[in-house]
């Protein structure tokens, strides 16, 4: 289960703090499937990153009783001076894996990047380092997957084998999806909620959540 109660979320702008997120509450059970829409700049991935941690709520509680995934789409904890295989491995460490191998070339497999796998992090294009945080993530067996727009990770044939591998996430985890794809919304989410000036909304159906999201 993860729960958020009265989370809140500012920013110093100039000195002075600027709100983000207001008493933000939100629930998932295991297994629920929900996505988050909003407007660009509503907040979407500071309440990821609230979620998954990387950031602390500036009030207000969140309680995580599950294993779940860092963002998907989120490149930044990767270490640019590490190779691709060197990165891979110290994830999997943290993780507990004890046969590393196995692991290692199941994400430079499914990243697509060959030789580069055992290059400098620093030295891949835009879509490699994308492709290798999404095969970063995915590697390993969450009860919650954090989804940012992952979806749009790299090249037509990589976005279908992608979008295979959330069919699989999702048939047997719970997702808390952040997209502007209401279709991609549709096949993986069983419901959805609405962020708008700083405050979620949570709907008893997908459907009613993408019609508020449409006609805000």
């Amino acid at each position: 289960m993860i729960l958020l109660e009265n989370v809140a979320k500012s920013y110093l702008v100039n000195g002075r703090p600027r709100p983000v997120l207001r008493d933000v509450n939100l629930r998932l059970d295991p297994h629920e499937r929900i996505a988050l829409f909003g407007r660009n700049g509503a907040g979407k991935s500071t309440l990821i990153r609230l979620i998954a941690g990387v950031e602390a709520p500036t009030s207000g509680r969140i309680e995580r009783n599950c294993l779940m995934s860092w963002p998907l789409a989120l490149t930044g904890g990767v270490l640019t001076t590490l190779s691709g295989r060197e990165n891979a491995e110290y994830v999997a460490r943290i993780h507990g894996v004890r046969d590393v191998e196995p692991v290692l070339e199941r994400i430079k497999a499914f990243s697509e990047l060959g030789a580069k796998f055992d290059d400098p992090v620093g030295t891949y294009s835009s879509g490699m380092r994308a492709r290798f945080s999404f095969s970063l993530s995915v590697a390993f067996e969450f009860d919650v997957y954090l989804i940012d727009e992952a979806t749009s990770v790299g090249d037509p044939q990589f976005k279908k084998k992608a979008r295979a591998e959330f069919e699989r996430l999702a048939n047997r985890s719970g997702l808390i999806m952040v997209t502007h794809d209401l279709e991609t919304a549709r096949k993986f989410c069983t419901r959805g909620a609405v962020l708008a000036n700083g405050t979620l909304t949570e709907y008893p159906s997908l459907e009613q959540a993408i019609e508020v999201y449409e006609n805000a």
